[in-house]
């Protein structure tokens, strides 16, 4: 425990579990969304008038229940990513990486489809702005109240991921969750190193 001001701060181990803990909230918000695209994409239809008319009339279309396909995996590569901040393989993947592409998954799915949706179709259900008939009144309020505060917290667990572990990794002596356990953060990535006699790998 550190004493900061006459109060307890929390130790590296708390600020692990908390990383790994928003990891593991990630992957279960990815997998779930990638669930609803495989089943649309199976042909399931529960659900699908919550996306809008112009969505729905594509159901039998061949392309687009390709892209259904498509969407999914990607939600699951998504997932992955996730776990590979907290999981112990996730150290084969250089450090750069795994931050670009936590940081893109937070621009398209916070910035994009959850803030700007929802500031876009907030104006519609003011009237502000009029509803497309592509997306209909009835759509529109299941975007507004579920979708896009979906994508919008995906989107914030992301970025709360990469800001935790870009921060954490960076710091000199700083150990980043991974599972459970905790690793040196120069132990984040396999590398040689040459110890007092000159031979051995780092211990990973």
């Amino acid at each position: 425990m550190n004493e900061v001001s006459g109060e307890v701060a929390p130790g590296p181990r708390s600020h692990s579990v908390s990383i790994a803990w928003v990891g593991y909230l990630a992957c279960g918000w990815a997998f779930i969304f990638a669930a609803v695209s495989f089943y649309w994409a199976a042909g399931g239809t529960v659900g699908s008038e919550t996306i809008g008319p112009a969505i729905t009339g594509l159901a039998h279309d061949p392309v687009f229940i390709a892209i259904l396909w498509l969407t999914g995996a990607l939600k699951v590569v998504a997932g992955l990513l996730a776990l590979a901040f907290v999981q112990p393989w996730g150290r084969m993947i250089p450090r750069w990486m795994l931050l670009t592409a936590a940081w893109i998954a937070f621009v398209i799915m916070a910035l994009y489809e959850g803030a700007a949706s929802w500031v876009q179709h907030g104006l519609m259900a003011a009237g502000g702005i009029g509803i497309p008939s592509g997306l209909g009144t009835t759509a529109l309020y299941w975007h507004l109240l579920l979708w896009d505060p979906w994508w919008l917290a995906g989107g914030i667990l992301f970025g709360a991921l990469a800001l935790s572990y870009q921060r954490r990794s960076r710091e000199p002596g700083a150990s980043v969750a991974h599972g459970w356990g905790l690793f040196h953060a120069s132990q984040l990535h396999p590398r040689r190193w040459r110890g007092a006699d000159g031979r051995g790998n780092a211990p990973l």
